[in-house]
């Protein structure tokens, strides 16, 4: 006879939980990007622009530079941009709707919202374009501005409804350039703060760091 000795299960070897922890931020990243950010949402394959109850389809353009490329908020290159909004409401034609742009000098980035806007005070010195409030009996808002800077910035979209004096705000961040190195070293950095934890939890981090700065004899 003999006493049998349940299995018991092994530690993940670390270059598998790498690859795991490596694919599961990525597919977090791919979500987080599909589900935009701020006022706008990407639903049926196109970004919407929330203001209140009040929707409206939003599209960039870079047509010297990207052709008919359409982008949901971030501008790829620093240069000449093209905003179009499309109301999805027919009373809004009949509404003022304006359009800012300002620099995100608070760095509130995908997170920024109306309160934020109301806390930077007044935003002249911010302001990088400026639409002012009027009305398009198409539906269709249209805005063109060459851009100098990369960099985050936020988008303010206001419509207003002059018979109940009513303000409805759509604040989205985006950011112009590229910024695919940041996310590859946003990337890296995750892999290996995840990496770091799974040798803590063996123990292997805690015998290195014994070996390596423990007291000497």
């Amino acid at each position: 006879m003999y006493d049998k000795v349940a299995a018991q299960p092994q530690p993940m070897e670390p270059f598998l939980s790498l690859r795991l922890t490596a694919l599961l931020i990525v597919l977090s990243l791919f979500c987080a990007k599909a589900g935009a950010h701020g006022g706008v949402v990407y639903e049926d394959d196109q970004c919407v622009l929330k203001m209140g109850y009040l929707l409206a389809h939003f599209t960039g353009f870079q047509p010297q530079r990207r052709g008919g490329e359409e982008f949901c908020e971030d501008i790829p290159e620093v240069g000449e941009a093209i905003f179009v909004i499309e109301y999805l409401h027919g009373h809004m034609r009949q509404m003022e709707v304006d359009f800012r742009v300002v620099r995100d000098v608070m760095d509130f980035g995908v997170y920024a919202n109306w309160d934020d806007v109301v806390s930077m005070g007044d935003l002249s010195d911010d302001t990088v374009f400026y639409l002012p409030p009027a009305r398009q009996p198409d539906g269709v808002l249209r805005a063109r501005h060459e851009f100098v800077d990369s960099g985050g910035y936020i988008g303010v979209v206001t419509a207003s409804d002059a018979a109940s004096n009513k303000h409805y705000n759509a604040v989205f961040f985006f950011y112009v350039g590229d910024r695919s190195y940041l996310s590859l070293l946003a990337f890296a950095a995750l892999v290996l703060l995840v990496q770091l934890g799974y040798l803590a939890s063996t123990g292997s981090l805690q015998r290195f760091v014994k070996r390596r700065f423990g007291k000497n004899g």
